[in-house]
């Protein structure tokens, strides 16, 4: 039976961890470990953490010996997983007790897929579900996906074997941390899309994704799409009747998320060839 590696990389967020602790001890698969790694955190998060998972030797927390960001705390945890499946759970967030379960019973159903997705809903501060995420929806994978605008996202699971075969999380990136990992996983096989809740999304004022962070996350996730680009060896080539401005990862970033058509569409109606 597969085991799962559920990885959270923690920063200031002590307050929210018992719901997401709760949420992994009621799952409905029980072989699974957690791979906690707090960014040095100023709050109380390690005694909190420490106070609730106890002595459960299925917990393991390791801590940042100065703030490193998320790219590089969320690449540490990787680096102590010992799981076959692996997921990133925020500790602010919490699953739905069929999570691991639903999950592990795609790659029985197709072992050559490399990673599975969920919908996930939308809660408020006190997780209290609000909605479900409307852009989730099965995807194309294909060397033009860039999922932007956003078309999946939590609850992402992926093979360890398969991330080994990829450069890793950059540890440079402050967000857009999960877009830079679901990008590389991608390249390596097929996802499965599963369609339903298994992902509860708190939003509150102080998380990486919310609005005072828009701009530095557009801005990553400019970059992350600029390197995937290099590196899936994808080059713009543009003629008189395309602007310059649309040369640089900025510029794409911004034109891929106001559109709704996929890239492999765009790439013809704005005469951008792609090799």
């Amino acid at each position: 039976m597969n085991k799962v590696s559920i990885l959270i990389a923690n920063y200031n967020n002590g307050k929210y961890f018992l719901e997401c602790y709760n949420s992994i001890i009621n799952q409905t698969y029980n072989n699974w470990e957690v791979i906690i790694v707090d960014d040095a955190s100023t709050d109380d998060s390690i005694e909190v953490i420490k106070s609730i998972i106890q002595d459960d030797t299925r917990f393991k927390l390791y801590e940042n010996s100065s703030n490193k960001g998320c790219g590089f705390t969320k690449r540490k945890c990787m680096e102590h997983a010992t799981g076959d499946i692996c997921a990133y759970l925020d500790p602010d967030d919490a699953l739905y007790p069929i999570a691991l379960e639903e999950s592990i019973e795609e790659y029985l159903f197709n072992n050559k897929i490399v990673a599975t997705y969920s919908k996930m809903m939308m809660c408020d501060e006190n997780l209290n579900p609000q909605k479900t995420f409307s852009a989730t929806k099965q995807i194309f994978n294909d060397k033009y996906f860039f999922n932007c605008p956003i078309q999946f996202a939590h609850f992402f699971t992926f093979k360890k074997e398969a991330y080994q075969e990829t450069q890793g999380i950059n540890p440079n990136l402050k967000s857009a941390v999960d877009q830079d990992l679901y990008l590389k996983i991608l390249e390596l096989g097929d996802v499965a899309f599963i369609n339903e809740d298994l992902y509860l999304y708190r939003q509150h004022s102080n998380g990486i994704s919310q609005q005072s962070s828009k701009q530095k996350a557009k801005d990553s996730f400019a970059k992350v799409i600029h390197e995937t680009m290099k590196r899936r060896g994808i080059k713009i080539i543009h003629n008189q009747d395309v602007p310059d401005q649309f040369t640089n990862a900025e510029e794409i970033y911004q034109l891929l998320h106001y559109q709704t058509e996929p890239l492999f569409r765009l790439r013809n109606r704005l005469k951008l060839t792609f090799m």
